[in-house]
């Protein structure tokens, strides 16, 4: 059993109290989630992946009692967005965190095998680098392409390939 400290889990419960959905509106605006979910589907176009972006505001409050990571976060919000069931497993979820200003990437075990972590890293530093000079959708455009580069190299479209689009292209924000 994990001991919390109940100063530092007051100060992290509060700061993931007081962020919410209005919040992730602030950041990704109605006319921004229409341009990244367009990036995303021009994306999918060039390979046979799918990639979604999720940003959240901060995390739910059974998360914040068992001291989850915003690993964790991720990981449950691939599987809940289904972006493990693709025919290739090759699907890439770019998490964003606000009340922690953390990003994750979780990719598929198709993909995954052939990306070393440090690849999926230095997308984060370069992405929070954005972030951190205001730069939000520039940034996600640029992890965007980053992602997609990767699933071009390793799973390319090819005329033959109907190339449906499994999944969504449109941020979540939550």
């Amino acid at each position: 059993m994990q001991h919390r400290k109940p100063q530092g889990f007051i100060k992290r419960m509060l700061r993931h109290r007081w962020l919410d959905e209005s919040d992730t509106r602030k950041a990704m605006p109605p006319d921004m989630v229409e341009r990244i979910a367009r990036r995303v589907a021009a994306s999918e176009k060039r390979h046979t992946g799918e990639v979604r972006i999720y940003v959240e505001a901060g995390l739910p409050l059974s998360y914040l009692w068992r001291s989850a990571t915003p690993r964790e976060r991720a990981v449950a919000m691939f599987g809940k967005l289904r972006v493990w069931d693709t025919e290739h497993n090759n699907g890439v979820l770019i998490y964003l965190l606000l009340a922690e200003h953390a990003i994750e990437v979780v990719a598929d075990r198709g993909l995954a095998r052939h990306v070393p972590p440090e690849e999926w890293r230095a997308i984060v530093v370069r992405l929070g680098a954005a972030l951190h000079e205001g730069r939000f959708e520039d940034g996600l455009t640029q992890a965007l392409e980053e992602v997609s580069a990767l699933l071009v190299q390793h799973f390319p479209a090819s005329e033959s390939d109907a190339n449906d689009n499994e999944l969504p292209d449109e941020p979540v924000l939550g």
